[in-house]
């Protein structure tokens, strides 16, 4: 049997005499009441020194060291999918250069490139909400934070980066894709590298964005630069290595001291 859905005042509260909400579905609703309209002042005076408690929370979940590449990307794919097996050999080679990976701590491509940092015995961070298609950590974290508000998750996706790596994905990968391009494209943050991998993907977004945004002159000709598109995991490594802020390549590993993890598909070969 369905359960009833709870009834609110227009505030968000539960209307007086009605079954008071899970912990777990106020939890769900806490951003979607946030945003939902104009509320009186000590409701809003509540989120804001929730969403203050989320920051604090975060910042002290979130200490590690060394530098760290996000990993952006749908958590639709299956282990079996050939952007899954790019993302976990992306993952292995970002950690055996001394990154640290961190991604929105779900299953599908954050899955993927935790699970190749994690064989290469490197450090994961998982930054994760409640979606209906991406509720559980998946099992290669060494941090995990799980937060209440999409816009908190999202600076601290960003905040402790420095690059970007985007998968193919939907909505969400797009959103987090266009708010790295955007910090940067207003010098908000560095110019970190931001890499897209999966051309066969990222072609017809790169065709839209040439024809569209150039020619429309909503952005300049060499905003197409902020994004850089490869298919190759070597490539894109070289990409973020040459890009990052120079004071954080110190703290990868030289050459010598990197130790080579078999790919996916040695792996799986291994495995046979």
């Amino acid at each position: 049997m369905a359960k009833a859905k709870t009834k609110k005042t227009a505030d968000g509260k539960p209307t007086p005499g009605a079954p008071r909400p899970s912990l777990l579905e106020s939890l769900r609703t806490t951003e979607k009441v946030f945003l939902a309209g104009r509320r009186d002042r000590a409701a809003d005076l509540e989120s804001a020194v929730r969403v203050f408690l989320e920051f604090l929370r975060g910042y002290e979940s979130l200490d590690f060291e060394g530098p760290c590449v996000t990993v952006f990307g749908s958590a639709r794919f299956t282990d079996d999918h050939p952007y899954y097996q790019l993302a976990r050999d992306l993952g292995r080679s970002l950690a055996e250069e001394g990154f640290v990976v961190m991604t929105g701590g779900g299953p599908g491509i954050m899955e993927a490139a935790n699970r190749g940092a994690k064989e290469a015995g490197g450090y994961t961070i998982g930054c994760n909400i409640v979606l209906p298609r991406e509720q559980k950590p998946n099992h290669y974290l060494d941090k995990f934070v799980e937060f209440d508000h999409f816009f908190v998750r999202k600076v601290m996706l960003v905040k402790y980066s420095c690059a970007f790596v985007v998968m193919p994905g939907g909505f969400g990968t797009l959103d987090e894709a266009f708010e790295a391009l955007t910090l940067i494209q207003c010098n908000k943050i560095e110019r970190f590298p931001v890499i897209a991998m999966g051309s066969s993907f990222w072609s017809h977004f790169r065709e839209f964005t040439s024809r569209s945004l150039v020619q429309g002159k909503t952005i300049d000709p060499e905003d197409l630069n902020l994004l850089k598109l490869t298919d190759s995991v070597e490539e894109a490594v070289q990409l973020i290595r040459q890009g990052m802020p120079f004071a954080q390549t110190k703290c990868l590993r030289p050459a010598s001291k990197r130790r080579h993890s078999p790919t996916a598909d040695e792996t799986s070969e291994s495995q046979r």
